[in-house]
Order: C-alpha cells, then structure tokens, then sequence
C-alpha cells in the first residue's frame, strides 16, 4: 500500500467552499476493513453537485466525491474479499456521506462491494456506472412483472440521459420496441441508432392531464417524476407496470388512483442506492452479458483525476453528453 495518495477534496470552512486534488496519507483514509486502490470511477451529475457546491449533496466535510468505483482490494478485515480481488460499488451514500471513488484509494465496508463480474474490465463498468446499473434493474423489475416484448411498446422519458439512452440500449437488445420520449427531439437520431422505434416530445407528457388517458403503453421506465410519471400511469394498457427511478420534473405525483383500480397497473420505485446485494450482483451479471463494447466507446470518454473539476463545471454547464470514466491511477 502506498503512503500517499492522491483525491479530489471538497472542503467548506467559514462557508468557502472548495473542491481540489490533493495528496493525502493513507492514515488519513476512513477507519473501515476493506482498502482499495481505486482503478477507475466516474463522473455522475451527483459527483458535478458535489464538485461544484451547486447542490446540498455533500453531508460532512472534508469529502472525497466519486459514487461508482472499480477498486482493487490492498487490505481486508472481510472474509468476504481477498488481497488483489476486483471489487465494484454503487451508492451506499459513498461521496455523500462517506470518502468515495474519485481518488486513488479508497476505505469501504465489505457491504457495500460486489465481485467484479468477470465479463466485464474495471474500465468497462465504470463505462456503465450507476446510470446503466439503474437502467437494468428497472428492466429486471419490468420482466419479474410479466413485461415482455410481446407486450407491447414500452416507453422511456428522459431518454438523453444517462438512465434512459441506458434503458433504450438495453431494451432493445433484448427485443423490446421502445418508444423514447426526450425535450431534445433534435437529437431523435441518436435515439433511433441506440434501439428506439419512435421519439416523441417530453411535452406530450409533461403538462396536467386526465386521470384516465388512452391504453397506449405496456410499460414505462420513468426519470422524470411529476405530471409525466401522473400521464404515464394514466396511458398504460390494462395490467401495465411503470418503474420510476427519477424527478427530473419534480418530486411530486399529481395522479388518480383511477389507473390502479380500473386497469391495473403497477408502479414500482426503482433504488439503486441501498439496494441489496443479491439484486445488484444479479444486475451487474446481466449487464456482463448484454453490453458492447462498440457501445460504451461510442457514448464514453476517459480522463484523470487532474481532470475532474474541470470536468464537472463542464458537466454542470451542459456541455458533456454521454459517461466520463475517470482513470485514478493515471
């Protein structure tokens, strides 16, 4: 184990908040049983909050952000994990609440990691991070419901996003047709190339609407929240399921129980953040057999850890599409 090592830092003293690199002891790492070099992580839109102070993400400080990490174990008081064995996590409230991934090791409780799986490199599954790891449970919770392509057509909102280009991807490979909502339809074509059959204007769904709308969708994967989450309920067939992972329009559910009762739809809520360890193993396995390489190169960049704050004011500015993989040990 290396002395020292370097992590991005958020600090906020006498109200000046400040995010940095710097070089660190490892005696100065949090006092849990599994040490990790961290190989890679990622730059979520949670990670940009952090960096820039832009949202209320960070609950203590000092704070080393970073939510997704792909490590290799150095230590372990575990007897779940052995020197040298590739590990992965998501969520937990690491980089929120505990030290996280962007920095170069990394402290963590044995219960927060997964195996690696082996179908995949440290490289490719920070590639599909907590958005495409969200996306997949999702499509599990349609399946375990009965969803299958024969169902009908199944709806994804925010589809530019990093949940929903996931869930279109993913949707079709396993033979569903996709119908992707989206507020930038100037960008159909790159949904259409990801598996999508039709783009439709977020705007259908996104004002107030009937309690009971047109039976139009067999299932949905929603981000979004609010009305729309309200209209899609609203326009599912008989026995339709919506999972909702998401509030980009707001928290709020402005629906009737009318589409539960009369058509019998389900609405399962989707945590990728706390969710137990046998569902994100089997999540993970799926997404191992699943996604292309052709894929995440297309939708991915990769940079260091000198990179990040840089990164994340472009991220926060709306000006990166698509994942950025960070490699820490660079």
């Amino acid at each position: 184990m290396n002395n020292q090592f370097k992590a991005i830092v958020i600090n906020n003293t006498d109200d000046k908040y400040t995010a940095s690199v710097q070089t660190l002891n490892n005696s100065e790492l949090p006092n849990l049983p599994v040490k990790l070099d961290v190989l890679y992580s990622t730059l979520n839109y949670k990670d940009g909050l952090a960096i820039t102070g832009k949202g209320p993400v960070v609950r203590s400080f000092p704070m080393v952000p970073g939510i997704d990490l792909v490590g290799k174990v150095i230590a372990s008081d575990s007897s779940e994990f052995a020197i040298d064995q590739l590990v992965l996590l998501n969520g937990f409230g690491v980089g929120e609440k505990y030290w996280g991934g962007l920095a170069q090791q990394a402290a963590v409780n044995g219960d927060w990691l997964i195996p690696l799986p082996t179908s995949l490199t440290p490289n490719q599954a920070m590639q599909i991070g907590t958005a495409g790891y969200t996306a997949m449970l999702s499509i599990i919770a349609l399946e375990k419901q009965g969803i299958t392509p024969d169902s009908g057509d199944i709806l994804v909102t925010g589809a530019n996003g990093g949940v929903g280009s996931f869930a279109v991807y993913l949707l079709n490979l396993l033979g569903f047709t996709v119908v992707a909502a989206t507020g930038r339809v100037n960008q159909s074509e790159h949904l259409k190339q990801l598996g999508a059959s039709e783009v439709i204007d977020r705007n259908e769904l996104s004002n107030p609407g009937k309690p009971l709308a047109k039976e139009r969708f067999a299932a949905a994967i929603d981000s979004v929240g609010s009305h729309t989450l309200a209209n899609i309920c609203a326009s599912l067939k008989y026995g339709g399921v919506v999972t909702a992972c998401g509030l980009a329009q707001g928290m709020d559910f402005p629906a009737s129980v009318a589409p539960f009762i009369l058509r019998g739809i389900s609405l399962i809520g989707i945590d990728s953040v706390m969710r137990p360890k046998v569902d994100r193993i089997q999540a993970w396995q799926r997404l191992g057999e699943l996604v292309e390489q052709s894929y995440l190169d297309k939708i991915s960049t990769e940079i260091n850890l000198e990179q990040v704050i840089n990164a994340a004011d472009e991220l926060m500015a709306g000006n990166i599409r698509g994942r950025v993989v960070v490699n820490c040990q660079q």
